[in-house]
């Protein structure tokens, strides 16, 4: 890349970028939102685990692998079985936010897109938790399954009914992972390294961990994949974004940007 291109991709990011305080409040409100869109869904117990048997005879109908086969080479020593959960427990919230951080820092075009592409797969998974509440495998005597957490620690759950922080019962989609492979996306997208696959292993890592703490069923997360790949297909990279990751992987600077300053907030 040469020095006006470099020059012109500082400019542009540097016009892209969002005011601070506003982001702020806008991603604190709509996390409060989805925490207390969660809550409206709590109570429907009898309906999660009817929803969850239909979930895991689904599974085993399409002859899908079962979630014991992950989990078991967890179950051999404490260890393991620890450090998943601490993964599940400790890793998401702040992946996620080092994300959009960095994001807004260094790729501030790519974090207006990446945040409408979070909002909008947080909301359309809100609905979702509404609309079909379903029990986690871990709550399912059938599954045969471990409630890891609850066995080895740490846990981020309570009891159900006594748990007023979290909806336990909203399984589907996991934001986990729907989380987890949007950032590994957008951070595929917004650098430039040739080992930028690499990232791919924080949303398989994640896949398994979520299925291994019996936490989310293999379906959860083909549901958080299709919402991801809709958001996507719907909230498309701004011009001067996807111009920035042309220059980056070795394309020349157009002649004019078409993009008015701001534009994609």
């Amino acid at each position: 890349m040469n020095a006006r291109a470099k020059a012109a991709e500082r400019k542009t990011d540097a016009t892209a970028r969002p005011p601070l305080v506003r982001e702020l409040l806008l991603v604190t409100g709509l996390f409060l939102v989805y925490k207390a869109g969660r809550q409206l869904a709590a109570g429907h117990t009898g309906e999660a685990f009817r929803n969850a048997h239909r979930v895991w005879d689904l599974e085993r109908a399409v002859h899908l692998p079962g979630e014991a086969s992950v989990q078991s080479p967890l179950l051999h020593g404490d260890t393991l079985a620890h450090l998943a959960n601490t993964y599940y427990a400790t890793v998401h919230f702040p992946a996620t936010a080092a994300f959009l951080v960095w994001l807004y820092l260094r790729r501030p075009a790519h974090y207006v897109w990446a945040r409408r592409v979070l909002a909008a797969v947080t909301a359309a998974a809100l609905v979702l938790h509404l609309a079909f509440p379903l029990a986690p495998p871990r709550m399912l005597a059938t599954t045969g399954l471990v409630d890891t957490a609850r066995v080895y620690g740490p846990s981020v759950y309570g009891p159900p009914r006594t748990d007023h922080l979290s909806n336990q019962f909203a399984a589907m989609p996991s934001l986990h992972f729907g989380w987890a492979l949007m950032v590994a996306v957008g951070l595929i997208l917004a650098t430039r390294s040739r080992w930028r696959p690499l990232w791919l292993l924080h949303p398989l890592l994640t896949l398994l961990v979520i299925v291994g703490t019996a936490n989310h069923y293999w379906l959860d997360a083909m549901a958080a994949t299709v919402l991801v790949l809709a958001a996507l297909a719907v909230v498309r990279l701004p011009q001067r974004a996807a111009a920035a990751v042309g220059r980056r992987a070795g394309g020349r600077l157009p002649a004019r940007e078409n993009v008015l300053a701001g534009a994609g907030r």
